[in-house]
């Protein structure tokens, strides 16, 4: 099973992500934590991704392929892709190297939300500065406001959360979704769900998306 969660920024993908991951034993590659990992550890490759995350534009398809294509060849049991492929570039890419490995993608699963309840989420996550777990003040607050729950850091809200970059992700990810997602409808490979519900709700919904698609509704579902 190999699936592509695809979505606007805020729109709970990874949340999402980790549950579809620990419901059908898929191993979960986000995008989005593999650049932070490597601006966090300062490495080479991390300093180049820095400046782009910081000013919330997209980062070059070169940096981002050479840290997914690693994982993905590590994960032939199956894996659910969380913010990847975001450019037509990277998405032909992808399946050129996939194609290559003889793990060809299953399905891609699109998220919609309306740039007004984006916004809001935003205004609402923090991350703990020291282990990077990310917070939410409404839907996943910490035990004690505004400090991690793990080694008490004070929370902090990121700099590509912030309301400017995040107009900016919006405006980048209108912009340079569209191509993809014709691509993928094109393949005959996309679903397209609403995810402006609450977690659980939309979790359910993913799931089962997931296993109508995958003919898996006369088998017993694991727990969310």
């Amino acid at each position: 099973m190999r699936i592509a969660l695809l979505g606007p920024p805020g729109a709970g993908k990874s949340t999402q992500a980790e549950r579809l991951a620990a419901v059908f034993h898929l191993v979960h590659l986000s995008s989005g934590d593999l650049l932070r990992a490597e601006k966090t550890a300062g490495t080479p490759l991390g300093r180049r991704v820095r400046q782009f995350l910081d000013q919330g534009v997209l980062v070059p398809d070169d940096l981002l392929v050479q840290l997914v294509q690693e994982r993905v060849r590590g994960a032939r049991e199956g894996f659910i892709l969380d913010g990847y492929p975001r450019t037509l570039a990277q998405a032909r890419m992808l399946d050129g190297f996939l194609a290559g490995e003889d793990m060809p993608l299953d399905l891609v699963l699109i998220f919609t939300l309306e740039a007004a309840v984006l916004t809001r989420r935003f205004a609402g996550r923090r991350i703990c500065p020291k282990c990077g777990t990310v917070y939410h003040l409404d839907s996943r607050p910490p035990l004690v406001p505004e400090h991690c729950d793990r080694d008490d850091a004070a929370l902090t809200l990121r700099p590509d959360d912030a309301p400017e970059t995040v107009r900016r992700r919006l405006e980048t990810y209108q912009e340079t979704m569209a191509p993809v997602l014709a691509y993928f409808t094109q393949r005959k490979l996309l679903a397209t769900m609403d995810a402006s519900g609450s977690i659980d709700a939309v979790a359910e919904q993913a799931v089962r998306m997931v296993r109508r698609h995958f003919d898996l509704t006369s088998k017993p579902c694991e727990s969310l």
